[in-house]
């Protein structure tokens, strides 16, 4: 219980609690002294704020848990109790709208300091709400950024109970018109909520922008050959995540290495991820990528690797068994004298490489542990020129 009150969450939601009780405290004590319905009814609206944060603090508490029935967590009643919370909003514009069709309109007189303490309630809930709405985002929190916009929403309605008792204190019928205003404003704030957290419960999709950044994650892991789908969805304030991914790799126990290092990079990435699920698959080659090193660009092949000045990409369709592809890479790491050759082995394998050649040969190397490490292999040729190369590689 008390690692829980450490969780910053939950310290807000209990704030939020505390502080709708002051403020039903407040009115209801403002509101047996005048007489006033206006402040009697915010009162009962803030006692309805009261039952939201206990639902709040409730599924905040219990929305981490996991058990055998519920093995991904009960991260979804954080949703639930954003839908509760709309519907409350909905239930506070009702009430407001009641209250200026069917509440007194005899003007009472009031003391000036009434309206001075009702005048400083009224900037509470903007900045209380602001603050949790802020804290809501920081941790992705449903329930707080809900809980946050009702406070704001809040405001809205402590304007109303001002405005009409200024406006019955000078004897201006004021309420009406303005608790109208109001409660449009809370409904489509309610609505906001309601549809944010339906999409969650219906497991609608996360948004393309994590998507995106999550298959760029993917995409950066020299293994990967291409990305089949990636779907995800929210729970809650985290993210469930899964990819159909075709590695370079046939050897099963280096393929789930790489599936776990992607999903640690994801998590780490990418802010609240609770699970990545990689489902990987061995390469079906239909064409095999070549890099070659050159000594120029005019395709004499280099006596050595990392201080070849080119290298030569080759697509070989196994299919059409010809090369559907050729381009001359110049070396950016031709000048360095330190780690050259695992600079350049990363080099190629950035560019997907499945096969390297050259003269030199790469094993017991750093760069062709690199490279085999990749899943690419690695071989020596005796061939002076790319042109015979290719003739050799097409007839094979």
């Amino acid at each position: 219980m008390f690692e829980k009150l450490n969780n910053p969450i939950h310290r807000v939601a209990i704030y939020s609690l505390l502080v709708n009780l002051s403020l039903v405290a407040i009115k209801l004590v403002l509101s047996i002294t005048t007489g006033s319905l206006a402040l009697r009814a915010d009162a009962v609206h803030s006692l309805v704020d009261v039952f939201g944060s206990t639902a709040l603090i409730v599924g905040l508490f219990i929305s981490g848990r996991k058990s055998q029935s519920f093995p991904y967590g009960l991260y979804k009643v954080e949703n639930v109790i954003s839908v509760v919370i709309s519907l409350l909003l909905f239930l506070t514009a009702y009430e407001i709208v009641r209250e200026a069709i069917s509440g007194s309109t005899a003007a009472i007189p009031y003391s000036s300091w009434i309206l001075v303490l009702v005048a400083a309630i009224v900037p509470v809930p903007l900045l209380f709400g602001s603050y949790e709405m802020k804290m809501g985002k920081k941790f992705n929190s449903p329930s707080l950024i809900a809980d946050g916009s009702q406070f704001r929403a809040d405001v809205l309605t402590e304007s109303v109970v001002f405005f009409a008792l200024a406006g019955q204190y000078l004897g201006l019928p004021l309420d009406r018109a303005a608790a109208g205003i109001v409660a449009l404003f809370i409904v489509r704030a309610g609505w906001d909520i309601l549809v944010g957290g339906m999409r969650v419960l219906l497991d609608a999709s996360i948004d393309q922008t994590t998507l995106t950044k999550i298959r760029s994650v993917i995409e950066a892991d020299p293994i990967v050959r291409n990305i089949k789908e990636i779907t995800g969805r929210n729970s809650g304030r985290y993210l469930f995540v899964e990819a159909n991914v075709t590695f370079r790799l046939f050897d099963l126990k280096k393929a789930s290495a790489v599936s776990k290092r992607i999903e640690e990079k994801i998590i780490e990435v990418v802010p609240n991820v609770d699970r990545v699920l990689i489902h990987y698959e061995a390469v079906s080659k239909t064409c095999i990528r070549y890099a070659v090193a050159l000594d120029n660009p005019s395709g004499d092949i280099s006596s050595h690797f990392g201080e070849s000045p080119y290298f030569a990409l080759l697509d070989l369709d196994l299919v059409e068994e010809r090369i559907k592809k050729q381009v001359i890479l110049s070396n950016p790491y031709y000048d360095v004298k330190k780690g050259r050759g695992l600079k350049v082995a990363n080099f190629l394998l950035n560019y997907k490489s499945d096969v390297v050649i050259a003269k030199e040969s790469l094993k017991g190397k750093g760069p062709g542990y690199a490279l085999a490490d990749a899943g690419v292999e690695t071989t020596q040729t005796e061939f002076g020129t790319l042109t015979k190369l290719v003739e050799k590689l097409v007839n094979n």
